[in-house]
Order: structure tokens, then sequence, then C-alpha cells
């Protein structure tokens, strides 16, 4: 047994993230697919575990302390970008996107447990397969596995980072051709013009509107680790109340519900809002992400999915299959069955499978050929910055104490 202790382990985890970065930068693949940087360096690095294991036996054991940390700070800065005012921006169709999210969470969630029993698996398993990996990709993954864990799954951390890689290729070899399919068969748009499909879809901002000067910079990332530390620490707080109601909430439950409480109160005051440094937040919290997936892929232990891989591979089709039937005759449908259906079924795919980058490449695709639209590139971001990971988050800790 090799033993790893915090500082070690977190380096394995930089390395992981920047062997991710180069891979990333030198394989088209990984960018077609939307494929995460830790994702890719930390595949290799826990295969290295696994070639050690199998030839010399020798099992690698990471400390987490720092790898939950950047966990915390990430589902943190997740509950800062949940600002309610954004509800009026995307109007009834991202009402129908957020029942539409809810309910295929709620399905995916029944349909691995329920295959995991007709498999004599436990349902935990299934849950590992279910709404944690596919609609939550490796974030929620590397969130839910240690609770997982701690009720009776063994090997939880690599069975959902398994599946969440799976979901990420998976939801964009999808959306695309399903959305794609739709506008053909409807006859919802002719072919446009290349040179000009795509040229709003993103508005990059100009060098002299990103400039400002180092110390105002300094200023506004310190204020927000602050923000970051301090709302962790009221959260503590609020998950050591929500501890006696009795039922099992993630880790990091009572720290997102207290970030989406502080930004919609001082979203209440447009100088108060300001203090908040909202924008230095996320991008502190994506750093954190990075880190924790870097550490999360890097720490799986691979040898332990090989009696489960058939199992595993039964339900991840099950969910693709699902995800499909649910984009072309439930989500199209109640979307209106018109053009911006049609490219928001192909968002809905790579975000139901994978993550919003997956979906905006997804949609992005789709305009390529077809033309630009401006309203699904708002309900997306919208519905994967605040909605997705508070309704899936509420749904799985209620099908985990419902199973437990």
């Amino acid at each position: 047994m090799l033993h790893l202790d915090m500082y070690a382990s977190a380096g394995v985890g930089v390395l992981a993230l920047l062997l991710g970065m180069a891979l990333t930068g030198r394989i088209p693949f990984l960018k077609r697919f939307c494929i995460p940087a830790p994702v890719s360096g930390g595949l290799i690095v826990s295969l290295f575990t696994l070639l050690l294991y199998s030839v010399f036996g020798l099992e690698c054991q990471f400390d987490g302390t720092v790898k939950d940390l950047c966990m915390m700070l990430f589902f943190t800065s997740v509950g800062f970008q949940s600002d309610i005012r954004a509800i009026r921006k995307g109007g009834k169709p991202l009402l129908v996107m957020v029942a539409l999210v809810a309910a295929l969470i709620i399905a995916q969630n029944l349909i691995s447990v329920g295959l995991a029993k007709g498999l004599n698996l436990s349902p935990l398993f299934g849950m590992a397969a279910g709404s944690i990996p596919m609609s939550g990709g490796h974030g929620t993954s590397g969130g839910f596995s240690p609770l997982l864990e701690q009720m009776g799954l063994n090997g939880a951390s690599s069975i959902t980072m398994a599946a969440a890689t799976f979901g990420l290729v998976a939801g964009s070899l999808l959306g695309g051709p399903l959305g794609e399919a739709l506008i053909r068969r409807n006859r919802l748009s002719g072919l446009s013009a290349r040179s000009d499909v795509m040229a709003s879809v993103e508005t990059a901002p100009s060098r002299e509107e990103g400039m400002e000067s180092e110390a105002s910079a300094y200023r506004k990332y310190l204020k927000a680790a602050c923000v970051l530390v301090m709302t962790v620490a009221l959260g503590t707080g609020l998950s050591w109340l929500l501890a006696f109601t009795g039922i099992t909430f993630p880790t990091y439950f009572g720290a997102l519900i207290t970030a989406c409480i502080l930004r919609n109160l001082f979203g209440l005051s447009p100088k108060w809002e300001k203090e908040l440094s909202v924008g230095e937040v996320v991008g502190i919290g994506d750093i954190c992400l990075q880190l924790f997936l870097g550490m999360a892929m890097a720490s799986l232990r691979l040898w332990e999915l090989a009696s489960l891989a058939l199992p595993l591979t039964l339900i991840l089709l099950a969910q693709v299959s699902f995800m499909a039937l649910f984009g072309a005759f439930v989500a199209f449908p109640l979307l209106g069955r018109n053009y911006n259906s049609a490219v928001l079924v192909s968002g809905l795919c790579g975000f139901g499978l994978g993550a919003t980058p997956n979906a905006m490449a997804n949609m992005s695709a789709v305009c390529y050929k077809y033309r630009y639209t401006a309203e699904p590139f708002i309900i997306i971001p919208i519905i994967g910055a605040m909605f997705a990971d508070l309704i899936n988050t509420g749904v799985i800790t209620l099908f985990l104490n419902l199973i437990h």
C-alpha cells in the first residue's frame, strides 16, 4: 500500500490537470466532445495506478482533504450563480425547460434503480449510474460518491466517474444528430451560408473592456475568496441544523443553499450585489472544480469496475436510449415543435448526459448547419448555472433517503 498525504495527493491531481490540458491542445477528439482536461489527464493517471495494482500489487491510497475543500468551494460558487431574476429573462421556454430537466432527472434515477434491482444489484449502484453522473456530470459524481461509499457502495467514485465520462461522449454524439433530424424531418429551416451563421453566438469583449489594474483585480479576487470561505463557514452551521431533520444531505448542501440565499439577498441592492464580486467568485469556483476533478479522477480505483462493467454498460445504454426518446417525443412537442425547440433538444441531450459545455457545443453544431437563434443560448446556461444542480441535489437526496 502506497499512502499519499494531502500534499502529494494534491500534487498528483495538479499533474493530472496539466497533462489533460496538454492532451486537449493536441487531440481533436477531446475538443470535439468537450472532454474536460482533468478528466482526460486524470484517466491516464488512474490507468497508471491500475497498472501498478495489476502488475506489482501496489495500491495507491490518496488523501482527500484538499479535494473535499475544492469540492465545497465549487458547489458554494454554484449557489452564487442562482439569481432568481434571471427567470424573467427566459420566459415560458425557460420554465418548460426547468420542468423537463426535473422530469428527466427523476426518470434517470427511476430507470437506473429499477434496472439495478432487476439485475439483483444494490439500488445504490443504480443511483451511481442515474442522475448523479448523467445530469450531474463529474462534479456531482465527485460530490455524492463519498456519501454512496458511506451508505455501503464499494467503488462508488470509480462507478460514477466512469458513467460521467461515458455520458460526456454519448451526449455529444446524440445531441447534434437528434436536433438535426428533428429540423430536417419537420422542415423547420433551410441551410444557411456558413460564413455568418454563428457570428453572434459568442461576442468576445474588446481588450479595452477587459483591462483593469492589477491592484483592482487583486482586491476583487481577495474579496471573492473571503466571501466563499465565509459562506462555507455559514453553510456548515446550516448543515448542522439540517442533520436534525434525519434526512441525509451531501456535505456541500448547506453551503450551496446559504450561497443561494446570500446571492438573492444582496441582489436586492445594486451596491450590495457589486460587493459580492460574483464574477470572481464563479472564477475561483471554476478553478476549484478543475483541481477537484483532477484529484478525483487520478484517485479512481479502476480495478473495482471489473465485475460491474456489464451491468453498468446496460444501465448506461438504457439512459442514452431514454434520452433520445425523451428529447424527440416529450421535450420537442412541449417546447413548441419549432426550430428553437429542435436546437434546445440538442442542448438538452448534451446537458442531460454530459454537461453545459456539451450542450452549447451541440447547439452550436446545429446552428452552424442551419441558422443562429439566440434563445437556446440564453436558456441553457441559465438552466446549467441556476437550476440543474439544485434540482438534481434535491432529487438525489430524496431517492437516497427512500432507498436507504
